[in-house]
Parts: structure tokens; sequence; C-alpha cells
């Protein structure tokens, strides 16, 4: 059995490491692409960015080559009569898919690992990079489409020459209208300094208006901007993707603290109103945008409470996967690796995937409870587990 178990560990390990090099490649390379188009990046960041997005890559690559390597295997071992001959020597073919199903549950807990990395360690590198680099991502993007929009500032420019804005608008605190400022002049430059983690933008020949106030002046002035106005996320505003496994129990805590507070704030109002007999604040319509703002923190409290059960389900997608294309590959008898896995992935595409959105959506509704994104994985364990046993009756 040591033979057997070696042999099929040292067949599937080679088709499994050898695609995903490949696999991993073509993603990285095409999300370096999509990346440097959109932000502007030159070589330089580009390579810098390299090891933050390595992960991410690694965890959509890592299912998808475990079943090509366990339909690949046993597809070409079914084809060739092995499976057969380890039959007739009174072998059971499960003796043969064990090892396959360990890898599989060993490379699940890495999927899962992986998710994790993405999005704690790699997303927030990727950031930090393009903040270091953002003198030249801001002047990249606007060369090429005229604007540049973050969560709390915009510029708008007629045109680039050299490091000179031609006719800019900057638009300044988006977020809070009540501060929303903008600053329109004849020519600006922007230079980054990194030693202050500042932006300073510096504007000739200007026009400023804040609220009603509005007022010009020829000349230079200067407008420094923190870093993170320009690309950074504030923690309330990380979608719960992008918080790492170990973060959840904090944010669910916080999440948990605003929507008391929201509702208390509500309740506080609603009672002022009856003490002061103000009936109209005590109105469902004047209620209406609180009840909105707390039905909002509502379904960001599901949306956390869902993803730890998500990334779960699919990091453990590499084995739900290994247990149906072992025995089907196996059943279909064909040596062409890529009929195989086509064959095998097909039903997994049309079974596995839209059962894991439909009960993602469904569980941050609060239709059902968080466990429900398992279903997915569930039933294609179930059918791999019938096809194993027909292979093995067989």
């Amino acid at each position: 059995m040591r033979i057997l178990t070696r042999y099929v560990l040292a067949e599937l390990l080679q088709v499994f490491f050898v695609t995903l090099a490949a696999l991993t490649f073509f993603i990285l390379a095409f999300g370096l692409v999509q990346t440097a188009s959109k932000e502007g990046l030159g070589p330089l960041q580009i390579a810098l960015l390299v090891p933050y997005v390595l992960p991410d890559a690694l965890r959509f690559a890592v299912p998808g080559t475990m079943l090509f390597a366990a339909a690949s295997v046993f597809g070409r071992m079914s084809s060739s009569n092995e499976i057969t001959a380890l039959k007739a020597a009174g072998v059971s073919p499960l003796q043969a898919i064990w090892p396959a199903i360990t890898v599989a549950l060993v490379v699940s807990f890495v999927s899962v690992w992986l998710n994790d990395v993405a999005v704690s360690w790699g997303r927030d590198g990727v950031k930090r990079v393009i903040v270091e680099s953002v003198e030249q991502i801001l002047y990249g993007r606007l060369r090429t489409s005229l604007c540049y929009s973050s969560p709390k500032l915009e510029i708008v420019v007629k045109a680039v020459d050299g490091r000179k804005l031609v006719r800019p608008v900057l638009t300044l605190d988006k977020d809070h209208p009540d501060r929303l400022t903008t600053v329109t002049a004849r020519e600006a430059e922007i230079r980054a300094d990194t030693t202050r983690n500042t932006l300073v933008v510096t504007f000739r020949d200007f026009t400023m208006q804040r609220g009603a106030a509005k007022h010009s002046r020829s000349g230079t002035w200067s407008q420094e901007l923190p870093l993170d106005a320009v690309s950074a996320k504030a923690p309330e505003q990380r979608r719960p993707a992008e918080i790492a496994m170990a973060g959840f129990a904090a944010a669910r805590t916080a999440q948990l603290a605003r929507i008391d507070q929201l509702e208390q704030m509500m309740a506080g109002r609603t009672s002022l109103g009856l003490f002061a007999g103000r009936m109209e604040q005590t109105t469902p319509a004047a209620v209406e945008g609180e009840r909105q703002q707390i039905a909002r923190a509502r379904a960001r409290l599901r949306a956390i409470t869902v993803e730890p059960w998500r990334r779960w389900a699919s990091g453990f997608s590499c084995l739900c996967f290994v247990l149906v294309g072992a025995p089907m590959a196996i059943r279909m008898r064909n040596a062409d690796f890529l009929t195989s896995f086509f064959l095998c992935f097909l039903p997994i595409l049309v079974v596995y995937y839209p059962l894991l959105m439909l009960g993602v959506d469904q569980a941050k509704d609060g239709a059902v409870p968080p466990a429900a994104v398992w279903l997915g994985n569930l039933l294609v364990a179930l059918w791999g587990w019938w096809l194993l046993r027909r292979v093995i009756r067989t």
C-alpha cells in the first residue's frame, strides 16, 4: 500500500504544482496589468506589488488546480487499466483515492489561510504601495483620464503639461457636504511628502469656495492633504471581505455597539418629542431616516457574521472538488486530461457556485442562518460520496 500511496502522491503533486504555477502566473499577470492600467503604475511599482497580489491569485487558482490534478491523474490511471488491475489484485480503488483526499484536506486549510492572507496582508500591502507611489499614480491617472477620485477628494483637469496641471478643479471633503470645498486654479502642481505622509498641492491664481463663502486670490497657495485621504478607507468603510479573520470578533462587537447607539438615539429623540409635546417628531416619516440607518447597520452586521463562514466554505471547496473529480474521472476512463477536467468541472460550475452565491446572499439578507453557505459543499460532497460508492462496487 505504501508503494501505491507514494505513486499516487507523486503523480498528483507533480500535476498540481505545475498547473498551479502556470495558472497563478496567468492570474497574476492579468491582475497586475489591470491594476497597473487602473492606477497608472510603473515597472518598479508593479514589481513591488507581486508579493502582495500573489496570495489573491493563489486563492483563486488552488481549487480549480486541485480538481484538474485529480481528474488528470485518475482519468489517466483508469484509461490505462491501472484501477482495473488494482481491483483484480483485490485492492479497493479507495486505497488509490485516499492519498488525493488527504492532500485535498490539507490544501483546503491552506486555501482558507490564503483567503485570510490575501485580505489582511495582501490588500493592505497593495494599498501601501499605491499610497507610497501616489504622486506617480495621480499624474498617470490625470494624464490618461483627466480626473482622479477617492472617497474624500476629486481632481479634474483640462490637461497635464509635464508636472503642470492645467485648469485644475480640486474638491475636498466629499464625504462631508457641510465642509465641501472646491478650489479652481489656473494651474497647479502635486508633490508627495512621504516623510510627513502628506500630499502637497500648489495652486497658482486660484478661487476657493466653501459653502456660500467664495474668494479669489492671485499668486501661489499650497494645500496639504493626508495621504490616506487619497486612497485609504476609514475602518468603518472597510467591507467585510477586507477584514482579517482575527478581526471579525472585534468588528462584530463594534457593529453591535453601533446598532445599540443608533437605537438609543432614535428612542431618545422619540421620547423627547413625546415629553415636549412635539408629536410630529414621533411619526414614522420623522424617524424613517434613522430606521434606514439602523437597517444598513444591521445588514453590515449580518455581512460580518457571514463572511467567516463563506471563507471556510470556499476554502474547503478543494476537498469537495476532489471527492467528485476522482471517482468521476475513474468512471469516465478518459485519458484526455482536458476532457476529464471540463466534464468534472461543468457540473460543479452549475451546482456548487450558484448554491454558494445563493447561500451567501440569503444569509446576508437574514433569510437563512450563516451555515447555509455550506449547502453547496454538502451537496457536492454527498454527490462525490455516491460516485465513490459506485466506483468501489463496480
